[in-house]
């Protein structure tokens, strides 16, 4: 089926998920480095990655308590880029902007190398809460950045952006949980557009459940509709005679800054601001199983907040305020952050991540 014109869609690319441990760094080395050859770096930039994420890896053994790190490439603006997502469990950054800046570190803390690897990268972010973990995050495109200043600690891409992030339960190696997002150009070509949001969770977790997901992104991707009822009806029909899925669907509107969603299942979805999250309602079913009349809810989605929707492999028990400065951050780090804070190890997890449009 040809793509609509003007729709672009994203979906989870291959995902690893590195351990702490004391292989961490030549795993890491040896994943990255193939991964940015796959994609076709030429070998100056492969070094490039290369060194940032040794150095990445390296600290967490050396300072951190625990942590993994997620490495998968990333298409944006026709190009693919490496994406080295950093997670771990303590003991933080008091400074984050000074162990940027300076490269320092002192006995306990992450900080040796952070100004290079801000410096090899082309976007790069941390987040980090002093006593609960760091989220650091370093993007990589093919062609090394020009020098030139950037405030230290700080992502620069201006773009309206999303991200999800998965991680299979302890054993498998792959995930249940999937999402997707397709993005609309406005007509006029002028200002944001409008995102159409996937979350979605395949009953049970390992193999099957990850052929649901799978199924479900393709719908997603081939069909027509538009609003989020229409898309979690078709979505029940060609999930049928698989073993379903609890899911939701929401469409932000990012020019008039709303959000509507409809959901079947387990599946968690606030709108987010720096101190309080609102939540929009899903209703009991298994999507391809058995589903109640489709209702959609919506909710203002003013400049600031985000629209976070997770799986129940995450607690629901977080709170905004919990991580102070978080959404000013890139939507990686956003969700690799309340991911590493929330998740639940005893079950798939995933989390979806659409900021607001800036002021």
């Amino acid at each position: 089926m040809e793509p609509l014109s003007g729709v672009s869609v994203t979906e989870p690319e291959d995902l690893t998920w590195l351990r702490a441990g004391d292989a961490l760094a030549a795993s890491a080395r040896h994943e990255a480095t193939a991964l940015a050859r796959r994609v076709g770096f030429a070998e100056g930039r492969v070094a490039d990655v290369s060194l940032a994420v040794t150095e990445i890896a390296t600290n967490l053994v050396r300072h951190a308590d625990d942590g993994a790190i997620a490495l998968r490439p990333s298409r944006i603006d026709g190009g693919v880029e490496v994406e080295i997502l950093c997670l771990d469990t303590g003991p933080g950054i008091a400074d984050v902007v000074g162990a940027v800046r300076d490269g320092h570190s002192s006995a306990g803390t992450l900080g040796i190398g952070l100004g290079a690897i801000e410096r090899l990268a082309d976007t790069f972010d941390v987040h980090s809460l002093p006593g609960r973990g760091t989220a650091l995050l370093a993007r990589f495109r093919a062609e090394r950045p020009r020098p030139g200043m950037r405030p230290a600690g700080a992502w620069t891409d201006a773009r309206p952006v999303s991200s999800g992030l998965t991680r299979p339960i302890s054993g498998e190696t792959v995930c249940g949980d999937t999402w997707a997002v397709r993005a609309v150009t406005p007509a006029d070509g002028e200002g944001p557009g409008t995102l159409t949001v996937l979350m979605c969770d395949g009953l049970g977790h390992g193999p099957l459940a990850a052929l649901v997901g799978e199924r479900a992104r393709q719908i997603f991707r081939e069909t027509r509709a538009d609003l989020p009822r229409d898309v979690v009806a078709r979505l029940h029909e060609g999930l049928r005679g698989t073993r379903g899925a609890a899911l939701a669907v929401a469409q932000v509107d990012l020019r008039a800054g709303q959000v509507s969603l409809c959901g079947i299942g387990n599946i968690s979805a606030f709108v987010v601001d720096h101190s309080r999250r609102s939540a929009l309602l899903s209703h009991p079913g298994i999507v391809g199983v058995q589903m109640p009349t489709a209702r959609t809810y919506s909710a203002e989605m003013p400049p600031g907040s985000a629209l976070v929707m997770h799986s129940d492999g995450l607690s629901q028990r977080w709170s905004p305020a919990d991580f102070p400065g978080l959404l000013t951050r890139h939507p990686s780090v956003i969700a690799g952050q309340i991911l590493n804070q929330a998740g639940l190890r005893r079950d798939d997890a995933g989390i979806v991540v659409v900021p607001a449009a800036p002021r």
